[in-house]
């Protein structure tokens, strides 16, 4: 079942277009706080986005920009701004279509259609990412984000990141970061793993993760 999130800040209208989503058969989901709309959608994982452009804190461009640092999934905008303008704008800051306000639904519909077929047909879709404490990791891209910046992360580096941030809340001993570490090419012993996360550690701290990873010690690792 595809999921579809709509980031609409008019609550009757986000209702009714949720409502004709779930009776076609889409899962349909609303946005609680539209200062952290990027948050929610690492939660939600949605494969299609309907975005207004007017919207609390920050305007639809703003967001829909934000999402395109995290994934290629289909985004339309629903507006009734529809100047050209509006229009240019909504497609260069990766939007894929543009649907104006006041509209019928099963123009949506169509839209929403054409829009999964292009993009799932092929085998795309959401690139993984985690999200914890405002720090996005795109596993795929091997990248984290983190207010304004964003690192490259090497394969080491990734590996041991992406182990803490799934398990967020639980200890990793040092024996299960290792065997996740290993390569057939390339032993992984203790020295080595402290190595890579001390490595780590200040890479974090320099774009404010400081203490991100924390040590208990005689047990291992853990982010919390």
């Amino acid at each position: 079942m595809y999921r579809i999130l709509v980031i609409e800040d008019d609550k009757n209208l986000c209702e009714e277009v949720i409502l004709s989503l779930k009776k076609w058969g889409y899962d349909a989901f609303g946005i609680e706080k539209f200062s952290d709309i990027d948050k929610e959608f690492v939660d939600l994982k949605p494969h299609l986005v309907l975005m207004d452009i007017n919207l609390p804190s920050f305007d639809g461009f703003h967001w829909c920009r934000k999402i395109r640092e995290l994934s290629k999934l289909p985004i339309i905008f629903m507006s009734s701004r529809d100047t050209n303008m509006d229009v240019v704008m909504a497609i260069n800051m990766g939007g894929d279509d543009f649907v104006t306000k006041p509209f019928a639904m099963d123009i949506l519909i169509a839209k929403i259609i054409a829009q999964l077929r292009r993009c799932y047909s092929y085998g795309e879709s959401m690139k993984e990412t985690i999200e914890h404490r405002g720090a996005i990791l795109n596993v795929s891209e091997g990248t984290l984000i983190y207010v304004h910046h964003k690192i490259e992360l090497t394969k080491n580096e990734l590996k041991v990141l992406s182990l803490l941030m799934k398990n967020k809340g639980t200890i990793m001993s040092r024996d299960k970061i290792m065997r996740a570490l290993w390569d057939d090419d390339q032993f992984i012993n203790d020295n080595t793993l402290t190595v890579n996360i001390n490595r780590l550690r200040g890479r974090l701290k320099d774009i404010g993760l400081d203490e991100f990873i924390q040590t208990k010690k005689g047990l291992g690792y853990v982010v919390q």
